[in-house]
């Protein structure tokens, strides 16, 4: 019988750990890299899906006992006009988000790329805040502007004779007035995502394009504007995503009123679940509208490949 030595026989275990390190050292640092980000994504993401998936079948109020109800949330949510009333809003807000955002913050981005410009990173800096800054902060500083009994814009109204305008009580001026906040807050990235379009094409095509002739707008329309499709694209995809999910500003300056003339889809999720304590049925509706948005994301997603292989 061979005798063995603790120190020999750790002094071997050592060795061979090392020998195993050295050969897959490369294979297990970048999954160390990712352990905390998947931790986090399993914890914070992964996990408050899956469980609202399985309570939007029960009857639950986040209280009592959950009582299993099978389809019902579903087939309740087919038949709720708010909920039809709340889709419709949310894609009324990103038809007049995303296409004017767009347009102005490229219109910024043009007259800011100029390099005879003064102060252009000042003026950037200007764009771009109500973007980085609290976006509870922003509507209340939308609210003060937009008050209807102190407000800024109705108090310049009356001292210029004309009469106050209900900005945000009524309910055909309320949505118009939401959009234009969030117009406001979006621009600056627009801005700036355009602004890195911009900075990445080669001045040689438009001073050739100068040197033979072309106007500004021959240009734009046939050089920038072409050369901008794939920044484009990727401000869509954002921006469509981003409308689909506001709900800050949207809580904020109306918290869904007056009546369900501005309550988009995140905002019915919050109010089924913390005010009128339906908190199953607020899972399927959060469940469904996670299919939507993952349905827009799969569809921009073809679109953009098919793209791709066209150009």
């Amino acid at each position: 019988m061979v005798a063995t030595n603790p120190e020999t026989i750790g002094a071997e275990s050592a060795r061979n750990w090392r020998d195993w390190w050295s050969l897959n050292q490369r294979k297990v640092v970048p999954y160390l890299f990712i352990t905390p980000t998947l931790a986090i994504f399993l914890v914070f993401v992964l996990f408050p899906i899956a469980y609202s998936a399985v309570i939007s079948f029960f009857k639950w109020n986040g209280i009592s006992e959950p009582e299993f109800s099978g389809l019902k949330n579903y087939l309740r949510l087919l038949e709720d006009p708010i909920f039809w009333t709340s889709l419709q809003n949310t894609v009324n807000f990103t038809l007049g988000v995303v296409p004017l955002s767009m347009a102005f913050g490229l219109l910024a981005a043009l007259g800011l790329n100029r390099p005879q410009l003064p102060g252009r990173a000042v003026l950037r800096a200007i764009y771009f805040l109500p973007f980085v800054i609290s976006a509870v902060a922003t509507a209340t500083t939308a609210g003060w502007i937009f008050g209807d009994t102190f407000g800024v814009l109705n108090k310049m109204l009356v001292e210029l004779g004309l009469k106050k305008v209900q900005w945000l009580t009524n309910r055909h001026t309320a949505m118009m007035t939401v959009v234009i906040v969030t117009i406001w807050v979006r621009l600056g990235f627009c801005m700036l995502i355009y602004l890195a379009g911009l900075q990445s094409i080669p001045p040689d095509l438009v001073e050739a394009a100068r040197v033979d002739g072309a106007s500004r707008w021959q240009q734009f329309r046939h050089i920038t504007f072409p050369l901008l499709k794939p920044t484009t694209f990727l401000l869509i995809v954002l921006n469509i995503i981003y409308s689909f999910e506001v709900f800050d500003l949207v809580f904020v300056l109306t918290n869904g009123g007056p009546g369900y003339a501005t309550t988009v889809l995140t905002v019915f999720i919050y109010n089924s679940a913390f005010q009128t304590q339906r908190v199953g049925y607020a899972s399927a509706i959060g469940i469904v509208f996670m299919a939507i948005i993952m349905t827009i994301t799969l569809i921009q997603w073809r679109i953009s490949n098919e793209g791709g292989r066209i150009s």
